[in-house]
């Protein structure tokens, strides 16, 4: 194709902070309740401390109320779940979120398991995962719901497209295949999940109509695997080392996005694609949580 249509993810993303602040404002002046995010941060990762700031300064600026509580790295298990149940119980919080990755003496999954499906904004409880591969009223996992916003607003229409998704992880591969296979819009798509395991994975994506790469290996995605017209959806941030920024760094997707753009007709950028609508996703999350109107 000659000409492609860039997904912009930021522009989106500061149209939905828009409305999610209307909202809570609206909420305010009803003599409502701001909602509250609690955030646990364990260690100083850089990128789980980008992150988290991200989702600070986001909850001011809608108008939520926001707590950071912090632990140093050799925090232990028992600890982290003490604290889980207590924010549990505390009926001002709203929803609250767990960092990923933990240290490796913690149990990611005995942590996200603890935390109370009510009030589990991140949607990784497997009450929640459950309750979206049926359908039902839930949290949805923020990256996948942030994509199908996307495709939402820019009117892709997904309906008896074939959507191949490069990546399992319980995270952003295994819901975002439910969530495209079900009967709605965006959805009603005939999905393959490929992974490390995959046989002729080349031959796979060329049948793509919509191709979701969430493997995390940058520039995976070359131009000889993508079908004209074909819808790109990049998930994958990789930090890599460039002498041209400030930082030191550069953020790489899963796909070669200048090799990649010209044979498609929407495909999302790395950075300012996805990222910014998974954190809008956790915010219209904890404004649901606030309002009491996934669990009832």
């Amino acid at each position: 194709m000659d000409t492609y249509r860039l997904i912009d993810g930021k522009a989106v993303a500061a149209q939905i902070k828009c409305e999610l602040a209307c909202e809570v404002a609206e909420i305010r002046r009803s003599g409502g309740k701001a909602p509250h995010l609690a955030a646990i941060l364990v260690g100083h990762d850089g990128g789980s401390e980008t992150y988290v700031a991200g989702k600070v300064r986001n909850c001011e600026e809608i108008g939520f109320r926001s707590s950071l509580i912090r632990y140093e790295d050799d925090v232990t298990e028992a600890e982290l779940l003490r604290r889980i149940d207590a924010l549990n119980l505390d009926g001002d919080i709203d929803g609250f979120i767990v960092q990923l990755p933990l240290p490796a003496h913690v149990s990611s999954q005995k942590i996200i398991e603890a935390i109370d499906p009510r009030k589990d904004v991140d949607g990784f409880h497997p009450v929640n995962v459950g309750r979206m591969s049926l359908g039902l009223p839930c949290f949805l996992s923020a990256t996948p719901a942030g994509i199908l916003e996307l495709l939402r607003r820019y009117e892709i229409d997904t309906r008896g497209k074939h959507c191949v998704i490069l990546g399992r992880s319980n995270i952003v591969g295994k819901p975002m295949a439910a969530l495209m296979m079900r009967k709605a819009s965006p959805g009603d798509c005939t999905v393959t999940v490929c992974h490390s395991r995959s046989e002729n994975l080349k031959e796979m994506c060329l049948s793509a109509d919509i191709l979701v790469a969430a493997l995390g290996v940058p520039e995976f995605v070359k131009a000889d695997m993508v079908k004209e017209g074909a819808v790109v959806i990049d998930v994958g941030t990789t930090r890599m080392p460039s002498s041209v920024t400030k930082s030191g760094y550069k953020l790489v997707g899963d796909v070669s996005f200048n090799e990649v753009a010209p044979r498609c007709s929407y495909i999302t950028p790395v950075p300012g694609g996805v990222g910014p609508m998974t954190i809008m996703s956790l915010m219209r999350n904890t404004l649901l949580a606030g309002k009491r109107a996934v669990y009832l």
